[in-house]
């Protein structure tokens, strides 16, 4: 239904407010006395609503009730209109959320990303691959994922999304797809999901649409929970989605809420939005199959990643080490508060990232951009070109190389100066010294000329220049070379210039030595000058300040710019890099060479230093009592002391002498970077100070007092303490940037970085392809190990097939699909796991595999084969992670059998249950068993033969009993590993190890037959035992009851065998008569029996003509079927074709 045909909504007429009060008035209607009319404004006065109410209150409190997860991702902003707090922008925003839109080929997947993007966008995508970021709110971004078919896409997908569209074509029912990646969801922790009814515009009748939607409705709930969120899109409409549908769909989205995940809480990860390939053209080339390095961007989720050395892995592709990680600028970043102080979002800040569509006609491939120009193109044409086009067309018109553009380049200062600056000049040589020039007076007549730019003068120097200097070189600002000034601004230095040698500098006080660092004196006419420029005055002072820098140590452990020669030798800038600038009164033009890096020889690590000096230094009581705040045991400036328990509790928060803004507060040390404002930076510690004692006086408090009330509940305390060490964190690394804080904790979630991984198959490259999304999977530390694992599994009740041990399954546990060899076993009563050769019926046994270890409680689901060619339902079982002990020992059940030899009553010879008297002496003692149930004992060994023993029995055996020993054999599962590398493939399919029997049906191989395995007809003979004799004097020992009742045989005829019996006459005529009655009946009875059995005849054949019309007509309608069904797949290889699909 459009929405034009859709009736409008009936008015509701208005029951409060001034127009209803107008009314009432007129009408005359008086409600004030009316209690209770508006159920929303008024309750009810029933003690039994009232009770209701109060239950369903209770009800919801505990319903929002979970465990309280910590969650790693950075909070969303809030949106906020006081002024300089804007919406956070100073924080670091979460990494957008994924939403991957799930189901079938051909159930419009694709036209609803469109219809997303446009959306959010305003943009038009023809082509939408890969991942696509756009900006949904100013709190929000969304990444969305288009899933494909396989199950590969499909497991990948599941461990990453944070919400689901999961889309049903209503006009055919739900698919087998559908609860396949349902199954995958559950078991690797399940995210929200959104069901979708699309082709409901295929179904035409009223009722039959309804009568749809219901019972999809209720099957959904039956696998989500009920009540879970099914929205209908009624048609397509120009290529997309109705507006309004989508508009209400993405509304839903937006106010969705996400619960933290356990284990991609604790696994760092990223989703590829971009591949690009590092790897040497060169080496390529003479090695097509030689390893790459590639880089993958992307937003970090989960967990910090460490920034160095961290292991990670590509489901699909292996485990991989990154060798770098550099945080990017963000691509889609959100909108800032100055940008957007209305209510509602701008167009500008509706930005896309989809580096693999076609957005803005650019493409981003593993090693080129491709700039799409659509429509007939013709160069120098009138249409109107983009700054893409423009790009590569002035690409393609380059008339010379790169190196002869960099030649006949020039250089301007400003974008306002005249000519450029000349760098092929000669420069006066001097000899190197340790420290840069400090800069001298102007001449009168270079005064004037300045403003000229660096044209005469700079000619002038050239002429003064030595031969011996080569041509074209350029000294940069913090140069060695004398009398940089003079080339760069048309100033000579005058006079004497000031060294700063690292003997002469005095660490303490930045001052210099009167006997060795003092400057020459100046000459009296620049003394006198009175026109001299600003930037001139007090340079020394200047640059005495600025070689004072504060030294960065965290900059110096965590940086990667220094060599730690280079830091033991006192060096804060690489010996390549040039020197900083230094602010002058006129601004950052002019540059001065600091003597950091001067004094490479000796020891730097040990500063020099006077004794005489240094005693005199530490002897001040004013330098000691600076720097008594520094010790754990002193007090910070005048703050009050704090006793021990029993003393007096004195309150901080009434404030005092030190927290006036009086000059206590300016004398207190600060160890590292010195504050700005030492009053404010006090008063933050004092604020810290009182909040951690508040903390523990509420704890404390809390835990003595139960009776108040005001205590909170186990779930709210939780989430207050989880705030609380949030903000503890964040205050503890607010002090450090950026770099500096990756370094120290790794890389936050949220980040956009790139990742370089070395050591890549060369496949991964090569087969890349959009439509299969590239996840990067942090591994934990113990999760690099291979071991045992056991877990607990259960046969999917939808799978038909019954597993068996030692056959390979697929699992998918944490971020790696692999293929193992499981062998499934059963606690025996907590003493053994007792070895199964299949899995039970609708029950839970274990299973121990070889692979790598996982964390417990990490969910898995096996599959027998990944490929769709399986007919049914994929998923074989699902299951958890138990233990990751190897001491896990399986046994299976042996039974060793022999025949005795010797038989002396009670005790007995047994020859071939065992091999040599070695395993005898093992099972000294064992119990052992005939077939006829009489128990016995092993004794010891017999000299001969080999493996002969002599056992008690209870009883006396035969010599053609049987005994057997009943043992238990240890099994080990086979150390199989064989990883799922689909993405390694042209077509994306993976075929792991076939089964045997699946091997010869492939080849086409007979089973071979073992003669002894082939059943036979056992003959058996019949045994005659004697019968039992119990001598005369045992039984006249045993009771009466116990006695054998033994009868002789009747030697004599009996009675009635003696007797002759003779009839009468009328007992031989009723005799007679009887005979004749039975006689006849019997007659009767067969002429019966010979009718019915006409009559049944004649039904068989009624019966037989119609099984064969049956027959023909089953016939008839097969070959109509098939002709259908032909008539179809014509059709549809002519149009293109659909996938077949499989109904649930």
């Amino acid at each position: 239904m459009s929405t034009v045909d859709r009736p409008q909504k009936a008015h509701h007429k208005p029951s409060v407010g001034s127009k209803a009060d107008k009314k009432d008035a007129a009408k005359g209607v008086d409600r004030s006395a009316v209690k209770g009319y508006n159920p929303k404004a008024f309750t009810s006065q029933s003690w039994r609503s009232a009770n209701i109410a109060a239950r369903r209150t209770a009800d919801q409190d505990q319903k929002r009730l979970h465990v309280p997860l910590v969650n790693r991702n950075p909070e969303e902003r809030k949106v906020t209109t006081e002024a300089g707090k804007g919406m956070g922008e100073g924080r670091l925003p979460p990494p957008p959320i994924v939403v991957g839109l799930v189901g079938p080929p051909g159930v419009g997947k694709t036209t609803l990303l469109r219809s997303l993007v446009r959306r959010y966008t305003k943009h038009n995508l023809a082509q939408p691959q890969g991942p696509i970021t756009v900006v949904s709110g100013k709190t929000r971004r969304i990444t969305f994922i288009e899933c494909g078919n396989d199950l590969n896409s499909m497991i990948d997908c599941g461990k990453v999304v944070d919400l689901v569209l999961l889309m049903i074509d209503g006009s055919f029912g739900f698919e087998m797809e559908t609860f396949e990646f349902l199954n995958i969801l559950q078991s690797h922790g399940f995210p929200k999901v959104i069901g979708l009814l699309t082709h409901l515009d295929l179904i035409k009748k009223q009722s039959t649409l309804k009568d749809t939607k219901k019972r999809l409705k209720h099957r959904f709930w039956t696998e989500i929970y009920q009540g879970a969120k099914l929205f209908s899109l009624s048609g397509v409409i120009n290529g997309r989605y109705p507006d309004a549908e989508i508009n209400l769909l993405s509304r839903f989205i937006s106010v969705v809420k996400f619960r933290p995940l356990v284990f991609r809480n604790t696994h760092p990860y990223l989703i590829a939005d971009r591949l690009q390939d590092l790897t040497p053209r060169e080496e390529v080339r003479t090695n097509p199959k030689a390893d790459r390095t590639i880089t993958l961007y992307g937003y970090l989720r989960g967990p910090n990643l460490p920034a160095r050395n961290a292991k990670v892995h590509i489901p699909g592709a292996g485990d991989l080490e990154v060798r770098e990680v550099e945080r990017l600028q963000d691509p889609c970043p959100l909108p800032t508060l100055e940008s957007e102080r209305r209510r509602r979002m701008g167009e500008k800040a509706k930005l896309i990232h989809a580096p693999m569509s076609d957005v803005g006609g650019v493409m981003y491939d593993k090693d080129a951009v491709y700039v799409n120009v659509p429509g007939s193109f013709t160069r120098g044409g009138d249409a109107p070109q983009g700054e893409g086009e423009r790009m590569v067309l002035d690409l393609q018109d380059a008339s010379r190389t790169l190196g002869e553009g960099m030649a006949a380049s020039q250089i301007k200062l400003f974008g306002s100066s005249s000519a450029p600056i000349d760098v092929a000049r000669e420069r006066r040589a001097a000899a190197p010294r340790s420290s840069g020039p400090v800069l001298g007076a102007a001449d009168d007549d270079e005064d004037d000329d300045f403003d000229d730019g660096f044209d005469d003068e700079a000619g002038q120097a050239v002429d003064q220049s030595d031969d011996d200097e080569q041509e074209g070189s350029v000294v940069y600002a913090g140069s060695d070379e004398e009398n940089d000034l003079d080339l760069v601004s048309g100033f000579e230095q005058d006079g004497a210039r000031v060294d700063f040698d690292d003997d002469e500098y005095d660490g303490d006080g930045g001052e210099y030595d009167g006997e060795n660092g003092e400057a020459e004196e100046r000459d009296e006419d620049d003394d006198e000058d009175e026109d001299v420029p600003r930037w001139k005055t007090d340079l020394a002072a200047r640059a005495s300040s600025n070689l004072r820098r504060r030294v960065d140590l965290m900059a110096l452990i965590y940086a990667s710019s220094l060599s730690p020669e280079e830091i033991a030798a006192g060096k804060t800038v690489p010996s390549s890099a040039t020197a900083s600038c230094s602010r002058s009164a006129d601004g950052d033009l002019f540059r001065v060479a600091h003597g950091d890096n001067a004094g490479d020889d000796g020891d730097q690590v040990k500063t020099a230093c006077d004794a005489r000096a240094l005693e005199a230094k530490w002897a001040d009581e004013d330098t000691l009592e600076g720097v008594r705040g520094m010790f754990i045991s002193a007090k910070m400036g005048d703050e009050p002391e704090y006793e021990d328990e029993g003393g007096e509790f004195e309150d901080l928060e009434g404030g005092g002498a030190d927290n006036e803004g009086g000059g206590a507060a300016e004398d207190v040390p600060y160890v590292g970077a010195v504050p700005a404002d030492h009053a404010a930076a006090r008063a933050a510690a004092l604020e810290k100070k009182k909040k951690a004692l508040a903390h523990k006086f509420d704890e404390v408090d809390n835990g003595s007092d139960d009776e108040g009330g005001a205590n909170l509940d186990f779930y709210d305390a939780q989430k207050a303490e989880m705030a609380r060490q949030r903000e503890l964190n964040e205050a503890e690394f607010a002090q450090l940037d950026d770099a500096q804080r990756a370094q120290v904790e790794g890389f936050r979630a949220g980040s956009y970085v790139r990742l370089e991984l070395a050591h890549v198959p060369c496949e991964l490259v090569e087969h890349f392809d959009p439509r299969y999304p590239i996840i990067v999977g942090g591994l934990l530390a113990a999760e690099e190990r291979f071991g045992f694992v056991t877990v607990r599994i259960k046969r999917h009740r939808w799978f038909t097939r019954t597993l068996k041990t030692n056959d390979p399954l697929i699992f998918s546990v944490g971020w790696r699909r692999f293929q193992s060899m499981p062998i499934y076993h059963l606690d025996d009563h907590s003493i053994r796991n007792r070895l199964l050769k299949y899995t039970p019926e609708h029950m839970h046994c274990y299973a121990t595999f070889y692979g790598p270890v996982s964390p417990p409680n990490t969910g898995l689901c096996a599959f027998n084969r990944l490929d769709a060619a399986q007919p049914g339902f994929r998923v074989s079982a699902t299951g958890v992670v138990l233990d990751v002990d190897r001491s896990t020992k399986i046994v299976k059940k042996l039974k060793l059998t022999g025949t005795p030899t010797k038989i002396f009553k009670n005790t007995a010879f047994i020859k071939d249950m065992f091999a040599s008297a070695l395993e005898v002496a093992k099972f000294e003692g064992a119990n052992i068993r005939t077939v006829s149930g009489v128990r016995g004992q092993i004794k010891k060994a017999l000299n001969k033969p080999d493996g002969a023993f002599r056992a008690t029995f209870e009883d006396k055996i035969l010599m053609s009993d049987i005994v057997f020993l009943r043992a238990w054999y240890s099994i080990e599962p086979k150390k199989l590993y064989n990883p799922v590398t689909s993405l390694l493939s042209a077509d994306k399919a993976w075929t792991g190890m076939r089964l045997t029997g699946q091997i010869r049906r492939d080849e086409g191989l007979s089973t071979p037959l073992d003669p002894n395995s082939a059943y036979r007809k056992i003959e058996r003979t019949t045994r005659r035992f004697n019968t039992l004799k119990v001598p005369r004097k045992l039984q006249a020992a045993l009771p009466y009851a116990s006695k054998p009742s033994v009868l002789k045989p009747q030697k004599k005829p009996t009675y009635l065998q003696q007797r002759a019996v003779v009839l009468s006459e009328s007992e031989r005529r009723a005799a007679s008569l009887l005979q004749q009655i039975q006689t006849l009946k019997k007659d009767k009875v067969a002429r019966r029996r010979d009718k019915q059995e006409e009559r049944r005849k004649e039904h068989r054949k009624e019966v037989a003509k119609d099984e064969t019309r049956k027959m023909e007509r089953r016939r008839e309608e097969r070959k109509e079927k098939i002709r259908v069904n032909a008539v179809k797949r014509k059709h549809e290889e002519e149009g293109g074709g659909k996938h077949k699909r499989k109904r649930a």
